[in-house]
């Protein structure tokens, strides 16, 4: 398994407020129509269900991400038609009573002759889910 993750952001959220946002994902769609166009565009075709992501990408097509775990420290979300095995992981480490460190690790099972092929896309991919999430709050 190769691991690439997304530099921290702090949010100002408890992350009991974190956790308690993302149990439900549509509540996200609201958040991310807010964006403004640039912003819109670098994260790309996203659509929200109760428990599910689905992303949409020119070079694999798309991708269901499912929530299998929902703790108030984390969020691990399996991909369901990933042509490899891989999670996204979304955690939140509590700076202070009212602020929040969110980070996003992708964790996937690639060969190691891809990964020095695949592993910069995958590490933009940690960056923008990991952004995606600290903006969305």
């Amino acid at each position: 398994m190769a691991k690439y993750s997304s530099k921290p952001a702090v949010v100002n959220r408890s992350a009991a407020e974190l956790s308690a946002k993302f149990s439900d994902f549509t509540a996200l769609q609201s958040a991310l129509d807010a964006l403004d166009a640039e912003q819109r565009a670098k994260v790309g075709d996203i659509a929200f269900t109760n428990d599910s992501i689905r992303i949409s990408t020119p070079q694999v097509g798309d991708i269901e991400l499912k929530a299998v775990e929902r703790t108030p420290e984390k969020i691990r979300l399996q991909a369901l038609n990933s042509p490899v095995p891989m999670n996204l992981i979304v955690e939140f480490k509590p700076v202070d009573e009212q602020s929040t460190e969110v980070s996003g690790t992708i964790d996937v099972e690639l060969p190691m002759m891809l990964r020095p092929l695949i592993g910069p896309t995958l590490q933009k991919a940690a960056d923008q889910f990991g952004g995606l999430f600290a903006r969305l709050v």
